[in-house]
């Protein structure tokens, strides 16, 4: 389906399309948020993302075949003006696909029966919230909650660095720490928070069980309020000087461990 004729910059969809990639107050109050690029596109459409619209750029050279699978499945495309994209995108180099798709959170009840669980408390940098969820969608963890303070999961570089891991795995996305590891012992998860030194070496625990995987921030990691709300802490051992790792490289070490010991475990079986 298409639109009337090429967009300018002061068009009502186009200044929707500015707020939403600038503004988390507004992706919030409309649930929907922006993917950048022909590749992020097509993984929504692969799964199955009901899209709102699709915007693409006069100078995208030959259709992409994205624009094509969007018409396909009978969503609006709109033709951008020339220059309207680079008013609109925040990167040096926009990609000339964008499209609008809805908040696909889940509630917290949703992943009582799925494990591991990511749970990341205060983690701040987009780039390191996507490379979570990279992480998580590829070892096979069931879930990745970001509780309250955390980035938001609809920032566009965590969208971009989540490179479609964002449609794959459940995300919940709000509730207070406190709040969210109390419901989870409750449901029976064993919580391990991950700290730089002092724990259990991360490849000496059970992963199999149902486990939340306890991510802090980037500089200070987990504040000592959570310490009465996890039931065991774990460190990744390093023999080098670095005194801590990126917390999107512990967050990868946990699920691939994880995966490994269950497909440990089904071997045995």
């Amino acid at each position: 389906m298409a639109g009337p004729g090429p967009l300018g910059a002061r068009h009502k969809k186009v200044d929707r399309l500015r707020r939403l990639l600038r503004r988390r107050s507004v992706r919030r109050s409309e649930r929907a948020f922006v993917l950048e690029g022909e590749t992020l596109v097509a993984e929504a459409l692969d799964a199955g993302i009901p899209l709102e619209a699709v915007f693409v750029a006069p100078d995208a050279g030959s259709v992409p075949s994205v624009v094509e699978r969007a018409r396909a499945a009978g969503l609006r495309v709109h033709e951008l003006a020339p220059g309207v994209l680079q008013r609109v995108a925040e990167t040096v180099t926009p990609q000339p696909v964008l499209a609008v798709a809805p908040w696909m959170d889940v509630p917290l009840e949703a992943v009582s029966t799925l494990t591991p669980v990511v749970v990341c408390v205060d983690v701040r940098d987009p780039g390191n919230a996507g490379n979570v969820l990279r992480s998580a969608e590829a070892a096979g963890a069931g879930a990745v909650v970001f509780c309250a303070g955390s980035v938001d999961v609809f920032n566009p570089k965590t969208v971009r660095s989540s490179a479609g891991s964002l449609f794959h795995v459940p995300v919940v996305n709000g509730g207070e720490p406190v709040a969210v590891l109390e419901w989870m012992g409750r449901q029976g998860f064993r919580r391990m928070g991950t700290v730089a030194r002092g724990g259990r070496p991360y490849d000496e625990v059970d992963l199999t069980a149902p486990v939340a995987i306890v991510l802090g921030n980037e500089a200070s990691g987990l504040p000592a309020s959570l310490d009465r709300h996890l039931d065991l802490r774990v460190t990744i051992p390093m023999v080098g000087r670095t005194e801590s790792l990126n917390v999107g490289m512990v967050g990868a070490l946990m699920c691939f461990e994880a995966l490994r010991q269950r497909r440990r475990a089904a071997a045995a079986r």
